[in-house]
C-alpha cells in the first residue's frame, strides 16, 4: 500500500494510521543494511532545521553590515540589493530542496554536484564548502572577543582568554550530539527571533516618533539627504554603483541559507521536514533583513556623523547602524543591552559554523574525498574525528591576541562572500543536472516530493546572477577611493578574488588526477540510497502518528500558531 501522507492523520484514526505504517514497516525493514559505523543520527526534527539555519544566517551582517552599505549607498540602494538577494536565495532554496526531498543523503549538496553534475565539482564543492566555514569559525570567535571589549578593554583582559572560553563552549554544544546541539541551538535561535523582533519594532516606533525626541521621522530622509548615494560616479551611473556595491554586503548578510543542505542526512523525515524549511527560512529571513534594513533607512539619515563613526569600529555595539539610531533618539540604556544581544548572535552564528564545517568535512570522507578515518561516528553517532579536525582550524582566532591581526579576519569576511557564491552557483548548477536528469530518464513526477517554483529557468537565472556578481562585487578596487586617494587597492583584490582560483585549482586538479568526466543526464544516479530514505520515512510516520494520536491542546495550538515564527 501507499504511505499515509500527512494530511490523512487528520481524518484516520491514528491508531489505524499506526498499524498501516508499521505493516510496510515490518516488510521492508528487514531488507536494507545501514552502516552504523558511519552513519549520522537522525535527530533534528523540523524545528531544530529551521532554527539553526536560521540561527546561522542572523548575525552581524545584519546588525552590522548594514551601517557601511548605508552610509556608502543610501537607503534605496540597501532596501533594492537585499530584496534582489533575498529573491536569488529563495530561486537557490526551491532547487536545493527539490534535490533534497527526492533523495536526502547525508552528503548533502556535495553528493548532489557528484552525482548529477562531475565528481570534480562535488570534491571542489566540499573543500571550499569546509574552507569556507573553517574560516568562519575562528572569525566568529574573534567577533566575541571585539564584542566582549565593549565592557572590558583588551588592556585589562587579553582577547585570547574571552577566545578560548567561547572555543571550548562551542567544541562542546557540538561534541554532545545532535539532539542536544538541535536543542541547544533552537533556543538560543529562537532567542535571537525575538531580539530581531524587538529591534525591528523598536525602529517602527522610532520612525514614527515614539522616542524620546518625539520625532516622526517617516521617510524624511529618503527625501533629505536622499534616497540614493552616488558611489564612486555621478549621475545615474552612481546610483547604479551604489546599489551594485550594496549587493556583495547583502550577498554576506544571507550567507548560511543553504545550510538545509547539510542537514539532510541528520534531518527526521527530510522529505517534509527539508521543503518547509526551506519556505520559512526564506520568509523569516526576508521579513527580518527586509523590514529591518526599512526602517534603518527612515531612522538614520546615510550623510550622519554618528554613522561615519560606527562604520570605522570594531565588530561591537560601537559599529551597529541601531546603535546610531537609539543614540539619534535620546535612548541611554539601550547600547549595552543590544551589544549583549550582539554577543549572543555571534555565539550562535559560532556554533552553526562548526556545526557545518563537521559535517561538511564527515560528507567528503562518506563520498570518498576525503581520508576514511573522518566519516567514523561514535556510539551518539557524532563524527568526532571530522569535528576535532575542523576545531583546531578554528586555533587560527588566537591571532587577535595581536591588535593588528583583526585585520586580517575583515578580509576574511569578503574572501567568505565569494566562496559563498561559488557554493550557490554550484547548487544551482547541480539542480539544473538534476532536473535535465530525471526528464531523460522519465522519472515520474510523483517521486518528487517537492518542486521547484521556477523550475530549471529560474536556477539558470539564478546562477548567472550569483557568476556575474562572484566577479563584479569588488569592482571598487578598480576606481579611485577619496578616502584613501588609491587608484588600485592591491589588497582587496587579492582578497576579493582568491576565492576563484583556488575554486578552479581544486577542480581541475582533481579531474586531471582521476580523470573525471562531467555525469550525463541518462546517467546520472537517481536511485542509490532511496531505500534507506524510505525506511527512515516509514519509521518517521509510525512515530508521528503516535505523537498526533497524545498530543495536547497547547501542542496543536502551537503547531497552527506559532510554529511558522519559532
Amino acid at each position: 500500500m501507499d504511505n499515509p501522507r500527512q494530511d490523512d492523520f487528520d481524518v484516520m484514526p491514528a491508531k489505524e494510521a499506526l498499524a498501516a505504517i508499521n505493516n510496510d514497516l515490518a516488510i521492508e525493514k528487514g531488507e536494507i543494511a545501514v552502516d552504523k559505523g558511519t552513519a549520522l543520527h537522525r535527530g533534528l526534527r523540523a524545528r531544530h532545521t529551521t532554527m539553526i539555519a536560521l540561527g546561522g544566517a542572523l548575525g552581524s551582517g545584519l546588525i552590522i553590515g548594514t551601517g557601511s552599505a548605508l552610509a556608502s549607498s543610501g537607503p534605496a540602494s540597501v532596501l533594492i540589493a537585499y530584496s534582489l538577494v533575498g529573491f536569488v536565495v529563495w530561486i537557490m532554496l526551491t532547487g536545493l530542496c527539490e534535490m533534497g526531498t527526492y533523495l536526502p543523503i547525508a552528503e548533502g549538496f556535495t553528493g548532489y554536484a557528484s552525482r548529477f553534475v562531475d565528481p570534480a565539482l562535488g570534491f571542489a564543492l566540499g573543500w571550499v564548502y569546509w574552507i569556507k566555514y573553517a574560516i568562519s569559525t575562528p572569525n566568529q570567535l574573534t567577533a566575541i572577543a571585539l564584542v566582549l571589549q565593549y565592557w572590558v578593554d583588551r588592556d585589562t583582559v587579553n582577547p585570547g582568554v574571552f577566545i578560548a572560553i567561547f572555543l571550548v563552549a562551542i567544541i562542546l554544544v557540538n561534541y554532545f550530539g545532535v539532539r542536544f546541539f538541535g536543542e541547544f541551538e533552537f533556543w538560543l535561535s529562537s532567542l535571537k527571533v525575538l531580539i530581531l523582533c524587538g529591534v525591528i519594532i523598536l525602529s517602527l516606533i522610532l520612525a514614527c516618533g515614539g522616542g524620546p525626541d518625539h520625532d516622526p521621522k517617516g521617510f524624511r530622509y529618503w527625501h533629505d539627504p536622499g534616497a540614493f548615494k552616488e558611489f564612486r560616479g555621478t549621475g545615474a551611473t552612481g546610483r547604479f554603483l551604489g546599489v551594485w556595491n550594496c549587493v556583495g554586503t547583502a550577498s554576506f548578510a544571507y550567507l548560511s541559507t543553504e545550510f538545509i543542505g547539510v542537514t539532510v542526512g541528520e534531518a527526521q523525515n527530510p522529505r517534509r521536514t527539508i521543503p518547509r524549511a526551506a519556505r520559512l527560512i526564506f520568509y523569516r529571513i526576508f521579513f527580518f533583513y527586509i523590514l529591518s534594513v526599512l526602517f534603518l533607512g527612515m531612522i538614520v539619515p546615510y550623510n550622519s556623523p554618528d554613522l561615519a563613526f560606527a562604520t570605522k569600529q570594531s565588530t561591537s555595539a560601537a559599529a551597529s547602524p541601531f546603535v546610531v539610531a537609539i543614540v539619534l533618539a535620546g535612548i541611554d540604556v539601550l547600547p549595552g543591552i543590544l551589544n549583549g544581544c550582539i554577543l549572543i548572535f555571534v555565539f550562535s552564528a559560532g556554533i552553526s559554523d562548526l556545526y557545518i564545517s563537521s559535517r561538511t568535512l564527515y560528507g567528503l570522507a562518506r563520498d570518498g574525498k576525503a581520508p576514511a578515518f573522518l566519516a567514523k561516528t561514535d556510539s551518539r553517532d557524532v563524527p568526532v574525528a571530522a569535528l576535532a579536525v575542523s576545531a583546531v582550524l578554528s586555533l587560527l582566532a588566537f591571532m587577535n591576541v595581536s591588535s593588528e591581526s583583526k585585520k586580517i579576519f575583515n578580509y576574511f569576511i569578503n574572501c567568505i562572500t565569494v566562496f559563498g557564491l561559488i557554493v550557490w552557483i554550484c547548487i544551482l548548477l547541480s539542480h539544473i543536472n538534476f532536473v535535465r536528469a530525471y526528464r531523460v530518464q522519465k522519472l515520474p513526477e510523483s517521486s518528487l516530493k517537492y518542486r521547484a517554483p521556477l523550475g530549471i529557468w529560474g536556477s539558470w537565472g539564478a546562477m548567472l546572477f550569483c557568476g556575474i556578481v562572484v566577479f563584479t562585487k569588488n569592482f571598487a578596487v578598480f576606481t579611485y577611493d577619496p578616502t584613501t586617494g588609491k587608484h588600485f587597492d592591491y589588497k582587496t583584490f587579492i582578497d576579493g578574488y582568491i576565492a576563484i582560483p583556488v575554486f578552479c585549482i581544486i577542480l581541475f586538479g582533481y579531474k586531471v588526477a582521476y580523470r573525471t568526466r562531467g555525469v550525463k543526464p541518462a546517467e546520472a544516479d537517481l536511485y542509490s540510497g532511496l531505500e534507506e530514505v524510505e525506511l527512515h520515512e516509514m519509521e518517521f510516520e509510525a512515530a508521528e502518528a503516535r505523537m498526533l494520536a497524545n498530543q495536547n491542546r497547547l501542542g496543536r495550538f502551537y503547531r497552527r500558531y506559532l510554529a511558522w515564527l519559532f
